[in-house]
């Protein structure tokens, strides 16, 4: 690999935080790839921690009104934030604080990231005044099985005015964390979705008893409060942050960044409106909502492990190289970045379908019954089949994003959106919850397919560049791991308990691994030697 080149599989030491960017409380920064290792390592326990969160809220609610209403309440927020915020806190406002860095500008980046936040504060916090009055029309409008349930209707439409101030606090701290991630300073963000899962588990805990349900809303604001908006917040204190209570519509950064945004504000994405679709069809049948969204919670904890972790992590390396037009470097860490997410991410599908039914079975307890856990895991293994899909659509997005091109992954988005709708509609129609997982992953797998052609055709990141040999060996080495580990699971005396179940998973799991390790080595993949580097 030529000098300069960074990815996500490779230390490299060439690109580092700026001079300018050196203060007296120094914090240790990260190379791609050592970031990205903090980040799995914060996903994973983070994602352990989420699993923990949703068979609590299980036991307590079961598959029923409540927990649907809960699942609801998300919806308009997300949703504002989508639409006033654009993503801008991690693509947008690293884009500019890196160009104001790779200048030596710290003074600039302080006043652009200070003249960003608090206009856009005062926008957001229109937009939740807004929300907050309008909260019963929307949650008639996006949940087609509430208009005639009073109860979950009103649940969702409390919970949601509980939640939705939240969104002030992840702003925040996002604009404060990004001004970290350019610095290589991941630490804060690591530890921010820990304690938003602490909050969550800690409102049901202690309030479930007097609150009902509405504890959890509770839980989710404090999180975002003390996870996002205090610990980002006191980081960028320490990073040396100079803030300024500056407003100013007409600032040339706020320009800036409103130019970035726009897109990403207007255009709309499958990966946002892929839980509002399921949610809406969903609703039509009480539980609806809580069973595909135990699926995709039970699938979110390795994706985020492997995809989310990875895509946060590269997009400031993947900013520098381009703005030091280093082509060919910024390519080729791409496509490797892809690559080798695409690799881990069959291998991890393949022990997700194998051992689904055990899985699953574990968030069986209290009010959440055998059947329950039963239609649950058919819906995950049908979206298990597409998560290296997912983990490498957030990268091929970043790719655009560090290019500072927002208008086509927006176009794209938008496009693909619009056409999966009557997709969703006509399987859910046809198929039931079954068609909704179904459509989701046609609907992530086009719109990953164009995001790769269009960066391809726009030699931004070459299509020729994939290891194309890696990923057969990777694919091969998923087939075999998940007979052994599907054979070893069978070949067990059943169970119906929950120690059992983990016997069953654990003894299923050394099997994939084992197996999966020898046909790499035998195969001559480097991805072992890699992951092995990786976590030295």
């Amino acid at each position: 690999m030529p000098r300069g080149t960074l990815c996500l599989e490779d230390d490299v030491s060439e690109i580092q935080t700026p001079p300018a960017a050196t203060t007296a409380k120094t914090t240790k920064t990260h190379t791609a790839g050592s970031a990205a290792m903090l980040l799995m390592a914060s996903a994973l326990l983070s994602g352990v921690l989420g699993l923990v969160r949703t068979a609590y809220v299980n036991y307590l609610f079961g598959a029923g009104a409540q927990q649907d209403a809960y699942r609801a309440a998300f919806a308009l927020p997300d949703l504002l934030a989508y639409f006033l915020i654009g993503g801008a806190a991690s693509i947008s406002v690293i884009t500019i604080l890196n160009r104001y860095l790779t200048a030596g500008d710290e003074r600039g980046a302080d006043h652009a990231l200070s003249v960003i936040l608090n206009n856009m504060l005062v926008v957001l916090g229109v937009g939740v005044l807004l929300a907050e009055i309008f909260a019963p029309q929307y949650i008639w409008l996006a949940n087609e099985g509430f208009r005639g349930d009073a109860l979950r209707s009103s649940l969702a439409t409390t919970m949601t005015r509980i939640i939705l101030p939240g969104q002030i606090f992840f702003f925040f701290g996002s604009v404060m964390g990004s001004r970290l991630q350019v610095r290589k300073i991941f630490i804060y963000q690591a530890v921010a979705p820990l304690l938003y899962n602490v909050g969550i588990i800690g409102g049901a805990f202690l309030l479930h008893k007097q609150l009902g349900v509405v504890s959890l809303a509770v839980g989710v604001t404090a999180g975002m409060l003390f996870g996002n908006a205090l610990l980002n917040g006191i980081g960028a204190l320490r990073s040396g942050l100079r803030y300024s209570l500056h407003i100013d519509f007409r600032d040339p950064a706020f320009h800036e960044w409103l130019r970035l945004s726009l897109p990403l504000m207007i255009g709309v994405s499958l990966v946002m409106f892929d839980r509002q679709f399921l949610n809406y069809f969903a609703s039509a049948r009480e539980g609806g909502i809580t069973l595909i969204g135990n699926a995709k919670d039970l699938f979110n904890a390795p994706f985020n492990v492997i995809g989310a972790a990875a895509g946060a992590a590269s997009l400031p390396f993947f900013a520098s190289l381009y703005q030091r037009k280093l082509e060919w470097e910024f390519s080729a860490s791409v496509t490797r970045a892809v690559s080798r997410l695409a690799s881990v991410g069959f291998l991890v599908s393949a022990w997700m379908i194998a051992l689904a039914p055990w899985l699953m079975d574990q968030f069986r307890r209290g009010a959440f019954s055998r059947a329950n856990a039963s239609t649950t895991t058919h819906l995950f293994i049908l979206l298990a089949f597409t998560l290296s899909i997912w983990a490498i659509q957030g990268i091929y997005a970043r790719a655009f994003y560090a290019a500072s091109d927002t208008k086509t992954p927006a176009i794209i988005g938008t496009t693909v959106t619009v056409l999966s709708a009557p997709i969703y509609w006509a399987l859910f129609h046809t198929l039931d919850l079954t068609g909704l997982a179904i459509a989701s992953d046609l609907g992530i797998l086009v719109q990953t397919g164009t995001l790769a052609i269009l960066l391809h055709k726009k030699r931004l990141v070459s299509l020729a560049q994939l290891e194309f040999g890696e990923l057969g060996r990777a694919a091969l080495a998923a087939v075999l791991s998940f007979g052994a580990a599907y054979a070893t699971a069978h070949a067990l005396p059943a169970t119906t308990s929950h120690r059992g179940g983990l016997v069953i998973i654990a003894a299923g799991s050394v099997a994939w691994g084992l197996v999966a390790l020898v046909v790499l080595l035998a195969s001559g993949s480097k991805l072992p030697k890699q992951l092995l580097r990786r976590g030295r």
